[in-house]
């Protein structure tokens, strides 16, 4: 492949005006920002995997996922430290494995960061309704409202987006705290696996109604537990002392998640019965219907479903412009898309993904749909950021680390074999989504092989650091 070209700007003027706020996103922010982006998905969407797999195959299949996210985030503390800049998940890959392996990974993170927030904002359309805000519907004029409102607020600037982001996350997850507290009053253990059994279905059982294969094809909605918080590299290059930092907040905002999706899982199916939540658009809700003295709670979780809701939509917007920034600054896509404002915003990378958004979500109006799409491009970006640590330990064993990630290359690889379990899976749960994205990722490898591969700028960060390893490997081979 021909070398990455310089700018035809020169390189001064081309990053000057592709330039971050630095150091705007101390520890806290980051942890807030983990949990931003995954804390929608404990108010809804994990309970139908109790349909998949009933509370056993769940149960198992969060436990998996949460084992792969752990081992994927103590992999990405280190890779961060190594390279804090904006490509997070695609600059640990070009340097691993290359052009081809970049692209393929920064491609599939825009693929979940783009058609995630489209989702979510139909949801946030179905909470508003219910809840009759203003008296609206949900439809086009809510999902634009919220995208005008939300990119906003990223284009005043990033300090500003993560200290709205963390105080919406601090309610959300305050409140499902409360929930659980409430929950647990009403708690039966005999309701959790009250779920009927397929006998059909091998190995089928109390705990495991739909069998073996029901562990598998809950994966994906295991994954909605912590789902996202792999988007924290995103924000480095705007972070207060990245090397530390970037490990801190990632190993926190995963303690956190853990924490959470136990309690919200255990609370609800045990108040309620899994098979009353299995397919509620609010399981949360529904998980207290009938509780005595607990209809303020329900209200109180309504609203804080809500703000949950904003704060993963407004997160995932955020994580998705940085990824289309530092993959257009370094030419894989169109270089325009990289340009920021004078409060050193990318505007274009926050505008045109919105745009993209908001016209799946009001044409299609299926949030579901979306979403496997997402976790489709979530679960390839998974596998490819695990090889990139697993290669770089075995090529580059003498590469700093400030961080080094515990258990080293095995702690990666475990990620790596689950997410390829996981992508799998998604084939399992809904094979047209798959196909669909599959179809977006053709067509976005035919324009990187044939136009912009050749159009590199080798000034990118990104593309300086996989630049120097390379020198670096001809000089020993010299």
């Amino acid at each position: 492949m021909p070398a990455p070209a310089p700018s035809p700007e020169g390189d001064a003027g081309y990053l000057e005006r592709r330039t971050l706020r630095r150091g705007s996103a101390g520890w806290l922010l980051l942890t807030g920002l983990g949990v931003a982006y995954v804390v929608s998905g404990d108010f809804s969407g994990w309970n139908v995997g109790l349909k998949e797999g009933g509370f056993g195959g769940l149960a198992i299949a969060t436990a998996l996922m949460g084992a792969m996210y752990a081992c994927l985030v103590f992999s990405l503390a280190e890779l961060s430290a190594i390279l804090p800049t904006a490509g997070g998940g695609y600059g640990f890959a070009r340097r691993a494995l290359g052009p081809w392996g970049g692209f393929l990974t920064g491609t599939a993170i825009l693929i979940e960061y783009i058609l995630a927030p489209a989702a979510i904002v139909i949801f946030i359309g179905d909470y508003v309704e219910s809840l009759g805000l203003f008296g609206l519907t949900s439809g086009w004029p809510v999902y634009l409202a919220c995208f005008v409102v939300f990119i906003g607020i990223h284009l005043w600037g990033v300090g500003e987006a993560l200290r709205f982001s963390l105080v919406v996350t601090a309610v959300a997850v305050a409140a499902l705290l409360v929930f659980a507290v409430g929950a647990f009053t009403e708690f039966d253990a005999a309701k959790l696996d009250d779920i009927p059994v397929d006998p059909t279905a091998f190995g089928a059982g109390s705990w495991l109604p739909l069998g073996i294969l029901g562990i598998w094809a809950a994966f994906p909605f295991g994954m909605w537990f912590f789902l996202g918080v792999e988007g924290v590299p995103l924000a480095a290059e705007e972070a207060k002392d990245p090397v530390r930092s970037m490990p801190k907040a990632l190993s926190i905002a995963m303690g956190v998640l853990v924490l959470l999706a136990l309690v919200t899982f255990l609370a609800s199916t045990g108040a309620r019965g899994a098979d009353a939540v299995k397919e509620a658009g609010n399981p949360l809700v529904v998980a207290l219907d009938g509780a005595d003295g607990l209809s303020w709670l329900k209200t109180f979780v309504n609203y804080a479903g809500l703000a949950g809701l904003v704060a993963s939509f407004f997160s995932l917007i955020y994580a998705g412009s940085r990824q289309l920034f530092a993959l257009s600054r370094a030419g894989y896509l169109p270089r325009f898309l990289s340009l920021t404002s004078q409060r050193k915003a990318p505007y274009l990378g926050l505008l045109i993904p919105g745009a993209i958004g908001f016209a799946l979500a009001a044409a299609t109006g299926n949030g579901p749909r979306m979403l496997n799409i997402a976790v489709f491009g979530a679960t390839i970006s998974y596998a490819l950021m695990a090889l990139s640590h697993i290669v770089l330990r075995r090529r580059e064993p003498n590469l700093p680390r400030p961080y080094r990630t515990p258990g080293g290359v095995a702690t990666s690889t475990v990620a790596f074999v689950l997410a390829l379990s996981a992508l799998v899976a998604t084939f399992l749960v809904d094979i047209v989504a798959a196909f669909i994205a599959l179809a977006v990722y053709a067509a976005a490898l035919a324009y990187f092989a044939l136009y912009s591969r050749h159009r590199l700028v080798a000034s990118a960060p990104e593309e300086e650091f996989a630049a120097l390893a390379a020198a670096e490997a001809e000089l020993t081979r010299d």
